[in-house]
């Protein structure tokens, strides 16, 4: 009964409208000694390409047995036109530090001498 399901891959987009990307027809054999046992199958499908801001949305996963249907909790992606930027800005951050530290050394120094006069 449950060695024949569909899974099917799909996304919604802001609009809340779902659409449908691909579905495919498995069948699995079970071993023998294996049955009345819960089993799990791992099952990729990679979705090409996703270079249009339109692509962005949560994608899904749904598997259809004869009278059960499961579905993936989601993964939201966000596709933009530029492309991955890194947000990290760790190295404007050192500048930003290592002149502060610079500008205080000076005047430090600058009230140093200026004191002992």
């Amino acid at each position: 009964k449950y060695t024949k399901f569909s899974i099917s891959y799909y996304w919604i987009n802001s609009l809340d409208q779902k659409t449908p990307i691909y579905t495919r027809l498995e069948t699995v054999a079970i071993p023998s000694g294996e049955e009345n046992k819960t089993a799990a199958l791992s099952y990729n499908h990679r979705i090409m390409p996703l270079g249009n801001p339109s692509s962005t949305g949560t994608y899904y996963c749904e598997v259809k047995w004869n009278d059960i249907q499961k579905m993936g909790k989601g993964v939201f992606v966000l596709a933009r036109d530029t492309g991955y930027r890194d947000t990290s800005y760790g190295l404007e951050i050192l500048i930003s530090l290592t002149v502060l530290l610079a500008v205080l050394s000076i005047t430090a120094t600058a009230l140093l001498l200026w004191k002992r006069k």
